[in-house]
This record gives structure tokens, C-alpha cells and sequence, in this order.
């Protein structure tokens, strides 16, 4: 894959981000990367987000698009438009990274030099291999619950991932197609683990290296109960479902 001729697009959903967009298409413009391009997914933001991406779009410093939403239905579905735009407009690589500065930019060089070097279809950042971390500020339960659901999911669908609920992911533009990413139906963090289910299900490589995951330092977290509750079914459908 040739690293400077390459598009490579960053999908960031937003619902009310607008302490942290700012902050992070400034810190993925220091690392330089040729072709680099962020794409806003913004979910009709009342706190005036969806604004200060047209902005960056306008006079940003890096190329910035921004996909406006009229109605808030879930992560799944932000970065399923996301990506589904990203391949419409010629992305060779499709990275997914949060608005809340928990996911560290400085990693994605790291990424795509694994995509670049390997046979990997999706590189996950992990927390959970050799080198990687969770915020030290998560309290106790909050780390056993993520342990759990990653033992939980690997249970259940054998993934053969360390960290299969993994949010922080650079895609080739070839394996979202081949998955189909415009039908995948999970919502919630639950859509980290359909994609991965679906990349192993086509035989294909999942490759990791390792992050260390932030807390948010600004706005509110997106996590309910309906969505902890989605993430507990969804790998019991996808084993017993129908294959795609």
C-alpha cells in the first residue's frame, strides 16, 4: 500500500463535541500524514458542534468534511454513514476514532504502518495487548466490566482478539466493502463487535497494537442502559443468527 499516495480518512461521529473537535483535528494535523482527511459525523449537535465543524471544513488545518444527521440513533449508525460517505469519496483507509480524546492520535502512524506491512485487513488499537493500558482514573468496576465483556464476547464468537469491543480501528477501504459495512445492523458499542465478527467470518486478518486509553476530559459519556443491554444480546444473535 503506498503510504503517500493513499487517501486516508478519519471518521469522527459528534454529539455535542464542541469542546473536542477543535482540540482534535489540530492534534491530527501535527502528525503530518499525506492524505490525511476528517470526516465530522454530526448528529444534529445542540450545543452548536455541527457549526464548529463547518468551520474547520472552511479554514481548518487539515481537509475537513462534515456529514450532517437530523436525528441521534446511535454510534453504529454514525460511523456506518461515516464510513459508507468516506468509500463514496475515495478513502483507501478508514480510520474510526471517538470525539472524546480517549483514543491516542499519536498511534495511528503505528496503525497504518501495520496495514501497510501486513496482510491485516483491520488494525484494532487495543488495550488489552502487550503494551496497552486503561485510563488509570477508570474506577474498579468499570475495568472488570470491560475485561468481562471482552472474555464475554470471545466466549461466545471466538473472535481471537484481546480486545474485541475495541472502538479504535483503521480499516483498508477493501475490507469494509467486502463486509458490507452499509448493512451492519448493530447499534451501540455492539457494532465494534459485529464488524469484527464479520471480518473473521470472511477469513480475513485482524491485527493489534497497543493504546493507552484516556478518560474524556471534556462532555458527557454516551453510555445507557439500553446500550449495555444491546452489547449483551448482540453476540448471542450474530453466533445464532444468519450468515452473511
Amino acid at each position: 500500500m503506498d503510504s503517500v499516495a493513499q487517501k486516508t480518512t478519519i471518521v469522527v461521529p459528534t454529539f455535542n463535541e464542541r469542546e473536542n473537535l477543535t482540540k482534535i483535528v489540530s492534534l491530527l494535523a501535527t502528525l503530518e500524514i499525506p492524505g490525511l482527511h476528517v470526516l465530522v459525523v454530526d448528529d444534529n449537535s445542540p450545543d452548536g458542534t455541527g457549526e464548529v465543524a463547518d468551520a474547520l471544513a472552511a479554514d481548518g488545518p487539515l481537509p475537513v468534511s462534515v456529514l450532517h444527521r437530523t436525528e441521534k440513533n446511535g454510534l453504529g449508525r454514525a460511523y456506518v454513514a461515516g464510513m459508507t460517505r468516506a468509500l463514496d469519496e475515495g478513502a483507501d483507509v478508514v480510520i474510526q476514532m471517538d470525539a472524546d480524546l480517549s483514543h491516542p492520535y499519536q498511534v495511528i502512524p503505528d496503525m497504518l504502518a501495520t496495514l501497510a506491512g501486513t496482510d491485516a485487513a483491520v488494525v484494532l488499537g487495543s488495550r488489552y495487548v502487550d503494551g496497552g493500558a486503561v485510563a488509570e482514573d477508570w474506577p474498579w468496576h468499570r475495568k472488570a466490566l470491560s475485561a468481562w465483556a471482552n472474555f464475554y464476547v470471545n466466549a461466545i464468537l471466538r473472535l481471537g482478539v484481546k480486545d474485541a469491543t475495541a472502538g479504535f480501528k483503521a480499516w483498508r477501504a477493501s475490507t469494509l466493502r467486502t463486509i458490507d459495512v452499509a448493512s451492519v445492523e448493530s447499534n451501540g458499542y455492539s457494532f465494534q463487535v459485529e464488524m469484527n465478527y464479520r471480518t473473521v467470518q470472511h477469513g480475513l486478518t485482524i491485527a493489534e497494537v497497543p493504546i493507552r486509553f484516556e478518560e474524556r476530559t471534556e462532555g458527557v459519556s454516551k453510555m445507557s442502559l439500553g446500550v449495555q443491554l444491546e452489547s449483551a444480546l448482540v453476540p448471542w444473535k450474530l453466533r445464532f443468527g444468519r450468515k452473511r
